[in-house]
């Protein structure tokens, strides 16, 4: 290999690219190319570590305690550990003839000691590590996609007008602005008049051209501050279904961002999908929007978008398509006579892919319950032709449990409180993160409002609910080694394994400090503000659970019509940044547990 080939490979190396090519041609100077047989021990407890080792070619166990705890491949480098802290636990052994570049231990401790890029990287702490890794694995696609704020964006003017205006002025204000839209001044509310507006009220409906602007506005006005995300900007175009909004400065309109100068900034087809889901007639025609779904995610995945961020524009698009079915199924008056709620990930804004339905319906008390009956067994029906499959447990709007006045709720949840039966619990669980997506929202609010009320001073429920994170074990030995499943193919549960342990305690955490959101890292927050535990645990919280996250959608979108086997993955088939993400996820979950078991006294629950 030439000393260019030497230098080029080295730069494209994780965290030697961040060194200078001055630094390259030193460091290839002083490296020497080794040949390994498989079977030899090159650094363990007996054999001092001497170089750090960079694979060209082959491959290198680690292994503890005669268990295998990591696989070093081509590119992948180690032990910085051992050299920095002459501390070897592990023996690294060949696995397969091996090549491989030495860099000596002097060079590389000056290393850490004179170059700041590279001392952070081999030395930083949890959060700083996988931000730095993260940011790796997306750096092309990641900062244009995902860090772009309204602000860097262009901008239409914004025509402004008071309410008291007539219609007449504020057109002629608005053909010199060559505006779209006419934003209103109503007292202390804003709000917007469009060419539908103008169509349908001024032409279709008559209204004279001297009346204010004000009897013909929409309120309220939707808003987004200018140092805001795009990505959030598109979430509310998809959420509410409308063409603009207006961006502020404090609370000062600077403009209006219209939906196709974001479009055609993102090239992002979601819109399309929402697009289709509100003028769809039938469930036929919705049925044709689920592999367009699947694109999305797949597309937004390839540009390094986090899962947070998928999942909440996933649930925004699910979110209409239950409107649209529940539209299309229950008649018009009878749709505000109730509330359509959805539950589980779906209700947590956590859901990438369709998996089961998870929903309930709340009906007035002064609604006869049986009126919903027939359209409900439709509704789970219309749902299960478009991609949505039963739940096993039966939480479906045509299970008469989950189905039922505000007061029959209300007798459901005393008889949850009041019990440490364990389908209670799990019951009282599924109900938290329960999110209306139609019909008469406060019916919802009355229940939630009751369910807090019910849970003052009921830390033996508490406790007891906080008991099931510990259900599972971490999949992460004492030596910080995978520990696999023999009989599921040697591999982990991501769920089972972490995921549960963070979603199901941060849950309980929010019943007990009366947090009404239902998003798990937004209560994480929620929790972080009220001083439960430090910024530093909550960001690592957050982080582990997006890396856990975003493992588990790889795997499901591996097997998009698999997703009961998506929970599942094989650690020795991941890549070593991925490995050592998700070692350190495992490690958070662990912690987090550690902290609930002091928390809520769990050693004494039985």
């Amino acid at each position: 290999m030439s000393i260019l080939d030497q230098q080029q490979l080295l730069a494209s190396i994780h965290p030697f690219e961040l060194l200078s090519q001055r630094v390259i041609s030193q460091l290839s100077s002083q490296m020497d190319i080794a040949y390994y047989p498989k079977e030899t021990v090159l650094i363990g407890p007996r054999v001092e570590a001497q170089h750090l080792y960079i694979i060209i070619k082959g491959s290198v166990n680690e292994l503890i305690d005669d268990e295998l705890h990591n696989v070093y491949s081509e590119l992948d480098s180690f032990d910085a550990n051992a050299l920095i802290y002459n501390d070897v636990k592990s023996n690294f052994v060949v696995s397969e003839d091996l090549i491989c570049y030495l860099l000596p231990k002097e060079t590389f401790l000056n290393l850490i000691q004179d170059y700041e890029p590279f001392r952070t990287y081999f030395m930083k702490d949890f959060i700083a590590k996988h931000k730095s890794l993260k940011d790796r694995e997306h750096q092309n696609d990641l900062t244009p996609f995902m860090m772009a704020r309204v602000s860097d964006i262009f901008l239409h003017e914004a025509c402004l007008v008071d309410g008291n205006e007539s219609i007449h002025t504020a057109l002629i204000k608005m053909k010199e602005l060559k505006a779209t839209s006419i934003l209103v001044q109503g007292g202390k509310s804003l709000g917007i008049i469009t060419d539908a507006d103008l169509r349908d009220r001024v032409l279709i409906g008559e209204m004279p051209i001297s009346s204010s602007v004000e009897s013909i506005a929409t309120y309220p006005l939707v808003t987004i501050d200018k140092n805001d995300f795009l990505f959030n900007a598109l979430l509310i175009f998809t959420k509410y279904g409308i063409k603009r909004v207006a961006v502020m400065d404090d609370e000062v309109i600077v403009g209006v961002l219209e939906q196709l100068d974001l479009l055609s900034h993102f090239a992002s087809h979601s819109h399309l999908i929402a697009v289709q889901i509100n003028k769809a007639e039938s469930i036929e025609e919705l049925s044709t929007i689920q592999n367009d779904q699947l694109y999305l995610v797949q597309s937004l995945n390839a540009k390094g978008v986090k899962v947070r961020y998928i999942s909440k524009l996933v649930s925004e698009i699910n979110a209409k398509v239950y409107e649209k079915v529940f539209e299309l199924t229950v008649p018009k008056e009878l749709r505000n006579k109730a509330a359509l709620i959805v539950m589980g990930s779906e209700g947590r804004h956590e859901q990438v892919l369709r998996t089961d339905q998870d929903n309930a319906l709340i009906i007035d008390d002064d609604t006869d319950a049986e009126l919903f009956t027939a359209y409900m067994e439709a509704f789970s029906d219309h749902l299960q032709t478009l991609g949505f499959p039963p739940c096993p447990g039966q939480v479906m709007v045509n299970n008469p449990h989950w189905r039922g006045s505000v007061t029959t709720f209300k007798k459901r949840i005393d008889g949850w409180v009041d019990t440490f039966d364990e389908n209670a619990l799990q019951a009282l669980s599924i109900f938290l993160d329960a999110e209306c997506i139609s019909g008469n929202k406060a019916l919802l609010d009355d229940l939630t409002s009751y369910l807090q009320k019910q849970f003052s001073g009921r830390e033996d429920i508490l406790a007891h609910m906080a008991k099931a994170s510990l259900s599972f074990e971490t999949p992460l030995s004492i030596f910080s080694g995978f520990i696999v499943e023999k009989s599921h193919a040697n591999e982990i549960d991501l769920k089972k394994g972490g995921i549960f342990a963070i979603v199901h305690g941060i849950r309980t955490l929010a019943l007990e400090h009366h947090i009404t959101k239902t998003n798990t890292i937004s209560r994480i927050k929620e929790l972080n503000n009220l001083g439960l535990f430090d910024k530093k645990f909550a960001t690592e919280l957050i982080e582990a659970f997006d890396t856990l996250s975003g493992v588990r959608l790889k795997a499901m979108l591996r097997h998009p019509s698999k997703l009961e086997h998506a929970n599942f993955i094989n650690p020795s088939k991941l890549d070593k940044m991925e490995r050592d993400l998700l070692k350190d996820s495992f490690k958070v979950v662990n912690m987090f547990k550690k902290f609930l078991t002091y928390h809520f006294h769990l050693n004494m629950v039985t």
